[in-house]
């Protein structure tokens, strides 16, 4: 029942993670697109959990969602995006999008089945979790500590673009 359960839970953080993606790519507005970017993160950390990996979890869940995404959110409704473009709920891309995913995934599964040995089989091999832990954890913390800098970098430079902005039109 344990078993059940997990792969239950496993399947729906998945499916969670999918439709949040594909919300970010058809949603319009930007503060819809972060919240479905909040609720990918928070479906990942769930995924994380259940695969043994408490710490990337909970990592997940205080750097991305609490942090940055806290943050994002903040800019977006500092820079109060009032465009009437954006009055649209859905691109005008949103059934080509659906049709290519649908073939992406049809394609997908297709491999899936047809590959030799099935996905059973292989325990993790190269994308086990611990293995991935350990290396990151030991040696690409830096390039992750970096990605933050880069991202408090990116988010001064939209403020100064915006006070800038502010600045010429007053």
């Amino acid at each position: 029942m344990t078993g059940a359960l997990e792969n239950g839970l496993l399947w729906f953080f998945a499916g969670a993670a999918v439709l949040g993606a594909v919300l970010m790519l058809v949603a319009r507005h930007p503060m819809r697109v972060a919240l479905s970017l909040v609720g990918v993160m928070l479906s990942l950390a769930g995924v994380f959990a259940l695969q043994g990996a408490h710490a990337i979890a909970v990592f997940q869940v205080l750097i991305y969602v609490g942090a940055v995404m806290v943050l994002m959110v903040y800019v977006i409704m500092l820079l109060d995006v009032r465009d009437p473009s954006f009055t649209r709920r859905y691109s005008r891309l949103l059934v080509p999008g659906i049709i290519a995913a649908i073939l992406f995934l049809t394609v997908f599964f297709a491999l899936l089945v047809a590959a030799p040995g099935g996905a059973a089989e292989t325990p993790g091999g190269a994308f086990a979790l611990k293995p991935f832990s350990a290396a990151f954890l030991a040696e690409h913390w830096l390039e992750f500590e970096l990605t933050s800098v880069l991202l408090l970098v990116a988010v001064v430079a939209v403020l100064a673009v915006v006070k800038g902005s502010g600045r010429s039109h007053g």
